[in-house]
């Protein structure tokens, strides 16, 4: 008697469902309703292919006793499902769509949580706030919830300084601490270009630096109602950032790493100097292309936080405590 073992049948998902029971299950076939893919590949699977609902066995004899200790997995601990929230935040004059797609192109142990901010996207028709201070108080307010177990900050741009700004009143407040604080396509908060943003007060001029930067659809130019809201959003980040005071503070303990574009204006040293921020391990990621090469490198962008989140959880077994 032959079992599912002695067959070449490819790549495995492990799914979970709500019962926290476990099953392999054919990578290109679609997960049936109430099964969760935990993110971990298996190279041998014991369900029949043929089957239309998951299975922990396939009814083979041999597969029904020893399943378990023949199955080789590609990460460890699968059985030890885990679990992290991403909170992303957006670049200046962007809204929460920007990390959509993330959602589905990352593993589902990173659940993916595009941060929204006032005046833009779903929230359209709340006030635009124009001060670092308090939108960072109202992003810890807001997000308190997901900010619990283990969760990562990351953020692009203007959305990499709230992140810091978020990180520093969790450890000044006392509050659990993210396992990781990724900064993307941003100077350091000890080293940012005061002239970076001199002059960027008025349309013509939000315009231009719009086309510099890159990555603004051509749509949003063609459409005055569009163009209008994007400048109004982007007026306001631009006076969020304006209005940020770095204060020092101890260093996070916890690991930091800096994703940049190689052909970014931001100069080396403002980004090196992200390293006086992390207690923990610091890294810098070079990826190719400008400003937005988050999107121009997006599989090697989800591939190294994937891989850094990977790490961590492996490191570090628990939640992270508040800083006393």
């Amino acid at each position: 008697m032959t079992s599912c073992f002695d067959r070449e049948d490819g790549v495995f998902r492990v799914l979970v469902n709500h019962e926290e029971q476990y099953s392999l299950w054919p990578e290109w076939k679609a997960i049936p309703a109430g099964w969760t893919d935990t993110g971990v590949l298996g190279d041998k699977q014991p369900a029949s292919t043929t089957s239309k609902r998951p299975g922990l066995i396939c009814g083979h004899s041999r597969c029904a006793s020893g399943w378990m200790s023949r199955l080789t997995l590609r990460r460890s601990r699968w059985m030890q499902v885990k679990r992290l929230r991403l909170l992303c935040l957006p670049c200046a004059g962007a809204s929460a769509t920007m990390y959509l797609r993330w959602k589905r192109q990352l593993p589902a142990w990173i659940e993916v949580y595009p941060v929204e901010l006032p005046g833009r996207g779903e929230r359209l028709g709340e006030s635009l706030i124009d001060d670092f201070e308090s939108q960072v108080v109202r992003l810890c307010e807001e997000q308190a919830t997901r900010m619990r177990g283990d969760f990562a900050l990351f953020g692009h741009s203007m959305g990499a300084l709230l992140a810091y700004g978020m990180a520093a009143r969790l450890r000044d407040v006392g509050r659990p601490q993210p396992r990781m604080l990724f900064a993307s396509g941003s100077a350091a908060p000890s080293m940012r270009d005061s002239d970076r943003l001199a002059g960027l007060d008025n349309d013509k001029a939000l315009i231009a630096d719009l086309r510099q930067q890159g990555g603004t659809p051509e749509e949003v130019f063609e459409s005055p109602e569009l163009l209008r809201l994007t400048l109004d959003v982007l007026a306001a980040d631009y006076r969020l950032c304006r209005s940020f005071r770095y204060r020092g503070g101890s260093p996070f303990g916890y690991p930091l790493q800096v994703l940049a574009g190689r052909d970014d204006d931001i100069e080396r040293e403002r980004l090196e100097a992200w390293q006086r921020e992390a207690g923990g391990a610091f890294s810098l990621d070079w990826f190719e292309g400008g400003h937005f090469f988050i999107r121009q490198q997006q599989a090697q962008v989800l591939e190294t936080i994937e891989r850094a989140l990977t790490r961590r959880l492996e490191e570090v077994p628990h939640a992270a405590p508040a800083v006393s």
